[in-house]
């Protein structure tokens, strides 16, 4: 007992008083907290989903996500083609949505249906069947081309629009009819490709889109989240503020991760050293427990942006490590949780998720149950690397820490 407690005194960060419980030293008081979390722009009403933090305030273009608009007059063959280009994006295990814009009016119900009397009577309707299902509703009600764009993107990979010839849409594609000379109306707008029936416009637009998910657009930005917790009675204080060398656990882990990624947020309430006091600070979110509650923060408040979150327990994490999970990403890919020989299940933590997994991690307590979905995979890192996914949770454990 006497060497842990020796053990444990080692351990706290220099310059902290632990004499009084919840005693804190100035030097190390979160310069964030309070109402200071809030954007310095502005103070409007924070977002009841964030706990009291609010989201970056954005513009609402869809132009750089993978929105593939193909327009032409009638009988150009863009139902054909991408009919074509489905199996080809499904086969690559990207999941694929179509928006058709018909302006002759729909037909998706049978006349006197039960569904169809529940439409016609004034309500929204969901049909189900054991093989699909179909959401029925009045024009109006949620139905802005730009925000089911937005709410689609969230659970697929790549969106083909159909029509649409003279709506600002991203990568707009035009297809030539039988009258090779007719050019497309002005209003068009922006086009990226205009192909002839005589093009293999298979082959072309596949080339296309694979050079675009090549581009700067074709993975999401990526954002980092640093987890933080209280006050640790096995370490004798919180495990983010023990030194490492110079620095403390958060700060190295800082430092290793930043240069890799657009930008590093820490993540849950507790201290933050001084050299971090202009890294963003976001509460969990109410009603969650345990790495899931500041993980969902994160997503909810960038929600177009892909993550690498860490624990700050893993004080051992390499930029060589970091490098080659991200190495892992490709389109498709919704989570990489890495799974180490030995050691039972994915590891969650230190671990990359784009902004689609959100929606499944809203619905689980913990976040290793991404593992299960098929969009996730769990490749084991290289020996060499392994270490930076050990967890120290007790003094014992600072015996795996190198010299």
């Amino acid at each position: 007992m006497a060497t842990e407690e020796a053990g444990m005194e080692d351990m706290r960060p220099k310059g902290v008083a632990h004499s009084t419980v919840g005693e804190t030293h100035p030097a190390l008081r979160a310069p964030l907290q309070g109402g200071d979390l809030r954007t310095r722009e502005s103070d409007p009403t924070p977002d009841p989903l964030l706990g009291g933090v609010d989201p970056p305030q954005g513009g609402d273009g869809v132009g750089s996500l993978p929105i593939f608009n193909i327009s032409g007059y009638s009988g150009s063959g863009k139902t054909t083609l991408i009919e074509k280009l489905i199996p080809i994006m499904t086969r690559r295990g990207l999941r694929v949505a179509v928006i058709k814009h018909d302006c002759h009016g729909l037909s998706l119900d049978r006349e006197g249906k039960d569904s169809d009397r529940f439409f016609k009577a004034g309500a929204d309707v969901v049909a189900q069947g054991p093989e699909q299902a179909c959401h029925r509703v009045h024009a109006g009600t949620d139905s802005d081309l730009f925000d089911i764009l937005r709410k689609l993107i969230n659970r697929y990979d790549i969106i083909f629009v159909e029509g649409h010839k003279t709506t600002p849409l991203p990568n707009k594609i035009w297809l030539r009819g039988e009258n090779e000379e007719e050019s497309p109306p002005p209003e068009t707008g922006k086009l990226e490709l205009v192909l002839s029936r005589e093009a293999d416009r298979v082959k072309v637009i596949t080339r296309f889109i694979d050079e675009w998910f090549d581009g700067p657009n074709g993975l999401p930005p990526l954002y980092a989240g640093i987890l933080i917790g209280g006050n640790s009675t096995r370490m004798g204080c919180p495990k983010h503020l023990i030194e490492k060398g110079n620095s403390t656990w958060i700060e190295s882990i800082v430092g290793t991760v930043a240069p890799l990624v657009d930008t590093t947020v820490i993540l849950g309430r507790g201290q933050v050293p001084p050299s971090l006091a202009e890294s963003p600070v976001l509460p969990d979110v109410p009603h969650r427990r345990g790495p899931v509650a500041g993980m969902l923060s994160a997503m909810r408040w960038q929600p177009l942006a892909a993550w690498v979150f860490v624990a700050c327990d893993l004080p051992m994490v390499t930029a060589e490590a970091v490098q080659w999970l991200l190495g892992n990403r490709k389109p498709g890919v919704w989570a990489i949780l890495p799974s180490r020989q030995n050691e039972k299940g994915a590891e969650p933590l230190l671990a990359y998720y784009d902004f689609r997994a959100r929606d499944y991690l809203e619905k689980v307590d913990r976040p290793t149950a991404m593992a299960n979905s098929p969009k996730a995979i769990t490749p084991a890192p290289p020996e060499n690397l392994a270490a930076s996914w050990t967890n120290i949770n007790t003094p014992g454990d600072t015996s795996l820490l190198p010299d």
